[in-house]
């Protein structure tokens, strides 16, 4: 188990981030079977298949039991946290850090390179791969989901505190005190010190909750995955007769919190039309809206929940994916 005590100065530093790369190691991890989630598995069908990818080595890393490295992960500075960001920061680890963690990866790393300079590039070229391939086409959607994840727990910590922030988190992190005690292998106590506490959710870390190295933080599973893959709900001819073909798409289209742009984008419209129309279902109390730093999230309220339900069927589409980096 590991302890992490709270302490006066880091009980006023809460905040959260992203991590671009921690999704990268997730989704590999995925495919090769060490962890996922069930509703991963429309996602995993239509994925390109890992060998096609040519990244044998990383696989090779991220398929140890025990240790993975710590350099493949670097810390994210907040919510707005590039892929590109990370990489150089990867290929900026120093060689002599890279060997030391490379040597406790339980697995056979033979098919490295013996310099730890040129395991690094290689490593942080197939990690580029894999965001090209994998992540990339469908970040604008991951995004969304953690920063509606993010606006959520916010309203939570503003509301109650963290002892209201962690409540759901995930069933091995609770509150004692003054601690976060996190149900892990490792025997650990670590103060939150100055440098508060970072809340980093994942799309890929279920089932797992992590303690990353760089400073007092908790990876946990962001709420909504089980809707990231599902079909979009397409409205019957009664919903459109109602509220207008372009509000019943969008109705149908928030399954998940997402902000006017990417709405206008999937839509095809001006970001001036389709605000209006949020206006006006929000209006009705179909959606409500959160703030997730710059960006505006909408989403269905139980009501619009209960108003497409009525008036609603599955269209058979699946996420197309690229192979091209």
């Amino acid at each position: 188990m590991i302890e992490l005590v709270m302490t006066a100065a880091g009980s006023q530093r809460v905040r959260f981030a992203i991590s671009p790369l921690e999704e990268v190691l997730g989704a590999v991890q995925t495919l090769l079977g060490v962890r996922g989630h069930p509703a991963h598995l429309p996602w995993v069908s239509s994925a390109p298949a890992l060998a096609d990818l040519g990244i044998s080595e990383l696989a090779t890393v991220l398929n140890a039991r025990h240790y993975i490295t710590e350099f493949l992960s670097p810390p994210p500075d907040g919510p707005e946290t590039t892929a590109e960001t990370q990489l150089n920061a990867v290929r900026a680890t120093p060689p002599s850090q890279v060997a030391l963690e490379l040597a406790m990866v339980d697995a056979d790393l033979s098919a490295l390179p013996d310099d730890p300079a040129a395991a690094r590039d290689l490593l942080a070229d197939q990690l580029e791969t894999v965001w090209n391939a994998l992540l990339a086409p469908a970040w604008p959607a991951l995004r969304e989901l953690l920063a509606a994840d993010i606006a959520y727990r916010t309203r939570l910590l503003g509301e109650g505190g963290l002892t209201k922030a962690l409540a759901e988190l995930h069933p091995g992190v609770r509150l004692a005190g003054t601690s976060i005690l996190v149900d892990l292998r490792s025997r650990e106590r670590l103060d939150i010190d100055a440098r508060g506490l970072l809340l980093i959710p994942a799309v890929f870390a279920w089932p797992n909750v992590g303690v990353p190295p760089w400073q007092p933080a908790l990876l946990y599973p962001a709420r909504g995955v089980a809707s990231l893959w599902a079909p979009p709900t397409e409205p019957l001819e009664a919903l459109t007769n109602l509220l207008g073909r372009t509000r019943a798409l969008l109705l149908a289209r928030l399954d998940r919190p997402s902000a006017t742009v990417d709405l206008a984008q999937q839509l095809r419209l001006a970001p001036a039309t389709v605000s209006a129309h949020l206006t006006t279902l929000r209006a009705a109390g179909l959606l409500t809206n959160d703030r997730s730093r710059h960006r505006v999230l909408y989403r269905r309220t139980a009501l619009g929940d209960a108003l497409l339900q009525a008036n609603a069927a599955p269209k058979d589409t699946m996420p197309t994916w690229s192979t091209k980096g």
